[in-house]
Order: structure tokens, then C-alpha cells, then sequence
């Protein structure tokens, strides 16, 4: 029996193991292509079981349905073999089955259990940490790696990738230095791990440092920008630093020739785009036409349904250029999966429908229904996933509902979260001077 090289047993060749080591290190790193390295493997030996799964699972993590059909491919192919499977392979097929058919809190359960049987299995820690990020569970993210961690030592290959991921969930549980810490840790191991890269600037952006987020940044854009499939994410963190700089024409540069190179064909790439103009957006400032780059890869989006993460950045998308009936069918969409079954249907109706609802009503100028629809999410935004920093979004379109709508108090409030947090920030200083002049009255 063949094991990768960290001893993890497979059922392939040998040979097939070593093939696998490459992808899977390029999948830790985000670097080139791990998928394209997994279909040469296995274009010369199609019964490599964990080829198929790991596959599988690296697609469905996506959360796009443009992939759904490579998807299912994969996962069929990975089902009829699973006869001459081990056991840790066979989990996978697994997990993967459980995602595809929207148990993504049970299919990350599984990779979960992967890693506790085999804590060697890096692929399965990455795979069920992604799992937990997308189901916004800070803690777990966190201790998918924690288990782990005794396990492993400084000497066995990916040690690097352990830590950055260990940077990432400590970060995403408000421990910014141990965060910070771990995560240069990480990058002193490897330059071009984007993924601790990200974690740092995490850290930074939680915590208001923004030139020295932008610094960071910039100085290991050399590691992880070439060939890297998670550049446009890092890219997205500069950017937010440069609107935390008060540098708006720097962000927009960003998103015309980083943010954007993709042209917007991953759902995760359009969120980004979406998440950046929407900030920019809320506070007035002029994009020009860069929603157009947005309409059609979500236009072609708006059914799917399976992320209601997804469906709210489209939204905004819909609302910052108007379109009433593409906002209607995002409505129509998001109830449909509220009524259905799988985890993505607690999202929709937890907080994907009411926070739809909420930017619909920003976009018509009925501030206090904004209002009134987003603040009751603040507490549970946690459900439909992604980071502190990504949910973020929320607080700010609150703060700037609040004060279009007059609530002095409400922006009081909102405004002291945004300086407790960032005090030196340009927005935050905005927000304050506009609130405190919807205070006066109240004081007079």
C-alpha cells in the first residue's frame, strides 16, 4: 500500500502518491492549479480513488455551481471505486457526497473526522477548516488545526501551512497577537503561503491597522501574487486598507487591475468585487461603470441558490445599478431556498432573505427599513458564513442606514463600535462628525 508523504495510506501506485503530494501541496499554498495537476494524474490512472475525491472536495469548497457538473463527475467516478478504497478514502467520497447534496455542516464534520483519525492528513484539516469558514463557525476554524497541533512537529513537510491555518482561526476567535504571531511564523516558512499571508492581514484590518496592513501586504506581494488562485482575495484585503487610508482612487486601481484579472469567473472572485464597490458604494463615491463587470457573472448566477452568501452580493450588485427585476428574482431565489432542506437553507432564512431585503431597501432610499431589517442580524450573521472581516459589511451599511435615516442614537452607537475598533480611520471619523450632527438637536 502507497502513503503521501506525510504517511497518510492511499490505495493508488506509488507513483500516483507522488503525483497527488504535488497537487496537494499547491492546493495548501493556492498556487497554480491543483486541479489541473489532479486531471493529469488522473488521465494516466483513472482509478486513483483519492484523485477523484480530493477533487471532488477541492471544487465543492468553490461554492459556485459553475462547477457543479465537474463536480458530480468527479464524485461519481470517486463513488464507483470506492469497492477498492480504504477506509480514510472512503471518508472522503463521503464527504464529498454530503456537500453535493447540501449537508455542508455534515460533510465538514467528515473531513473533520479524517483529520482526528489520520492527524497527518493536512488536505482533510484545509478541507474541513474551509467547511468551517463558509459556515462562519470562528471557533472551529480555530480548533479543526488545535486538535491537530501535537501531532505534528517542525520537521514533517507542511508544518508551515499548519501554522497559517492555525493564524487564520486564531484571528477569526479575537486573538490577534497569538494570530499575528503564528501567522509570520507561517510566511518565514514558506513566502508564497497566501493562505498566512491573508491570516496577518486578518489581523490587521480587525484591529485598524491600516498602513501597516497596506505595508505588509505589498512586501510579500512578490510571494503570493504570482500564479496564486487566491491573489484576488489578498488584493481585496489591500484594498480595503487603502479605503481605511481614505485612498479611494487606490482601491478602485485595485479592483480595475487586481481585483477584476479573473474577470469575475468564480463566485468567490465576484464577491469580492461585489463586497469592495458596495463599500464604496454606500458612502457616495463615484465607481463609474465597474458594476457592469459584476452584472453578468451574478446574471448568471441569480437561480442557483446554493449559498445564500452568494445571493446577498449579488444583491448589492442588483441595487447599485437599479435592476428592480434582477433584485426580484435574487427575492425569488433566496425564498425557494429558505423553504427547501440542507444547510443552506437555515442560511437563506436566517439571514440571507432579511439581509437581502435590507440592502433592497438601502437601494430605494427607505433607510429606516434598512435599518430595521439589518440590525436584528448583527448577533446571528455568523450563520451564513465567511469572516469577521467579509460580515463586516454589515456594520457598515448599519451605520450608514442609520445616519441617512436621522437615528441619532442608533448612529451613536454604531459609530462608537467603529471607533472602539478602528479610531484612526478616515470612515470612522466620517461616520462620527455626521453622527454627532444628528446629536445636536437631541442635546439642544
Amino acid at each position: 500500500m502507497a502513503t503521501d508523504l506525510r504517511g497518510n495510506p492511499l490505495s493508488c501506485s506509488a507513483a500516483a502518491a507522488r503525483r497527488l503530494d504535488v497537487a496537494i501541496d499547491k492546493f495548501h499554498a493556492y498556487q497554480a492549479d491543483p486541479v489541473a495537476e489532479i486531471d493529469a494524474l488522473l488521465a494516466e490512472e483513472p482509478d486513483c480513488v483519492m484523485g477523484h475525491a480530493l477533487r471532488t472536495g477541492i471544487l465543492a469548497t468553490t461554492t459556485d455551481k459553475a462547477f457543479d457538473a465537474e463536480l458530480r463527475a468527479s464524485l461519481a467516478a470517486a463513488e464507483r471505486l470506492v469497492p477498492r478504497a480504504n477506509a480514510r478514502e472512503r471518508a472522503y467520497v463521503a464527504a464529498a457526497r454530503q456537500w453535493a447534496d447540501g449537508d455542508l455542516s455534515g460533510a465538514t464534520e467528515t473531513w473533520g473526522r479524517i483529520a482526528i483519525d489520520h492527524p497527518a492528513d493536512l488536505a482533510a484539516v484545509q478541507l474541513a477548516q474551509l467547511g468551517d469558514y463558509f459556515l462562519g463557525q470562528s471557533q472551529m476554524i480555530r480548533d479543526r488545526v488545535a486538535r491537530v497541533l501535537p501531532r505534528w512537529n517542525r520537521d514533517m513537510p507542511g508544518h508551515g501551512y499548519l501554522l497559517g491555518m492555525h493564524a487564520f482561526g486564531l484571528e477569526e476567535c479575537g486573538d490577534y497577537a497569538q494570530a499575528e504571531a503564528t501567522g509570520r511564523e507561517a510566511v518565514a516558512c514558506n513566502a508564497q503561503d497566501g493562505w498566512a499571508i491573508h491570516a496577518v492581514a486578518h489581523v490587521m484590518e480587525m484591529q485598524g491597522r491600516a498602513s501597516e496592513g497596506a505595508a505588509f501586504m505589498t512586501e510579500t506581494a512578490a510571494g503570493w501574487s504570482p500564479d496564486s488562485l487566491f491573489a484576488f482575495h489578498n488584493w481585496w484585503h489591500v484594498a480595503l486598507f487603502r479605503i481605511d487610508q481614505g485612498d479611494i482612487a487606490g482601491a478602485l486601481r485595485l479592483f480595475d487591475e487586481r481585483i477584476s484579472a479573473g474577470g469575475f469567473g468564480q463566485a468567490l472572485e465576484a464577491i469580492d468585487g461585489s463586497a469592495l464597490l458596495w463599500r464604496l458604494w454606500v458612502l457616495g463615491h463615484d465607481v463609474g461603470d465597474r458594476w457592469s463587470r459584476l452584472a453578468q457573472p451574478w446574471a448568471s448566477r441569480i437561480s442557483d441558490g446554493i449559498y445564500a452568501f452568494n445571493d446577498v452580493h449579488a444583491m448589492m450588485t442588483f441595487v447599485a445599478t437599479g435592476d428592480r427585476h434582477a433584485q426580484r428574482e435574487v427575492i425569488a431565489t433566496l425564498e425557494r431556498a429558505a423553504a427547501g432542506r440542507g444547510t443552506n437553507a437555515m442560511m437563506s432564512r436566517d439571514v440571507g432573505l432579511p439581509l437581502a431585503r435590507g440592502i433592497a431597501a438601502f437601494g430605494k432610499g427607505d433607510f429606516a427599513s434598512a435599518v430595521a431589517r439589518i440590525l436584528p442580524l448583527r448577533g446571528i450573521a455568523n450563520r451564513f458564513g465567511g469572516s469577521h472581516a467579509q460580515r463586516d459589511v454589515l456594520s457598515w451599511t448599519l451605520c450608514e442606514a442609520a445616519i441617512r435615516a436621522g437615528d441619532a442614537r442608533l448612529s451613536e452607537a454604531m459609530v462608537a463600535e467603529r471607533l472602539a475598533m478602528k479610531e484612526g480611520s478616515p470612515v470612522a471619523q466620517g461616520w462620527a462628525a455626521r453622527a454627532r450632527a444628528l446629536a445636536r438637536p437631541i442635546a439642544a
